[in-house]
């Protein structure tokens, strides 16, 4: 069998990881050649990080993040009151693993949403199906899956979620119908999925917020009884915006 055949059986076969490094090792000069064995490990590591790449290729643009955000490119320090430690000991996604939740707060464009976002890039970039939404956007989707009758396949779809990002929770004020969607939506979650949400109001108005006392408690119950919580100070960043803005 030649090696163009070896190629298009590959392909042919979607090893695209296998093909490209077999490709690379046969351009290698004669005196470098790999052996065998060391071929072979080569071409099946190739593969693995081929489909980890895919993965998390596909879980990105489901996600719809709002900012191609990253953890590197996030100011840590007393002025923002956050550090590194905080941050990193978020990184491992840990957070996901114990189903719990992370609520940021601070003032508008002091960073809430890259934040809330490059903590969903990283879980997507360790196999993590992750799901954004500006809360506006999300009232709108609720209210509309409701009225043509698909809200379930709406909870079916955030309850595979392993990450929901809210964000800007508060700008818009909840009716009844969105008070108990959510409400739904926490309760498939709660001790099972995390939830990331952002606000400019501080977590203690949250339930003023609300409105309706009942669906407040249980609410807050669901969402902040195992959260990590960032309170972010310091004024916008919009000002300075640049490479490391966030």
């Amino acid at each position: 069998m030649n090696v163009q055949s070896t190629l298009e059986q590959l392909q042919q076969l979607k090893l695209h990881g296998m093909a490209k490094a077999y490709e690379a090792a046969l351009a290698m000069p004669v005196h470098e050649q790999l052996t065998s064995d060391v071929l072979i490990g080569r071409l099946a590591e190739a593969e693995r990080q081929y489909r980890v790449n895919q993965k998390t290729t596909m879980y990105l643009k489901v996600s719809k993040l709002r900012y191609n955000a990253l953890l590197e490119q996030i100011y840590c320090n007393a002025a923002r009151n956050l550090t590194n430690d905080q941050l990193m000991s978020l990184a491992d996604c840990r957070f996901i693993e114990n189903a719990e939740n992370i609520l940021i707060t601070g003032a508008t464009g002091c960073g809430k949403s890259y934040i809330a976002c490059a903590l969903g890039r990283q879980a997507c970039s360790l196999g993590y199906r992750v799901l954004y939404f500006g809360m506006n956007r999300f009232l709108e989707k609720v209210s509309q899956t409701k009225l043509d009758g698909t809200f379930i396949k709406l909870l079916n779809q955030i309850e595979k979620t392993h990450v929901l990002i809210l964000d800007d929770f508060g700008l818009h004020p909840f009716d009844a119908i969105t008070r108990l969607a959510i409400l739904q939506i926490l309760e498939d979650r709660y001790g099972k999925k995390s939830v990331i949400i952002t606000s400019q109001l501080p977590i203690a108005k949250w339930y003023e917020f609300i409105a309706e006392p009942t669906l407040a408690d249980a609410i807050m119950d669901r969402l902040a009884g195992n959260a990590h919580r960032i309170d972010l100070k310091g004024e916008s960043l919009r000002k300075n915006k640049g490479p490391r803005s966030s």
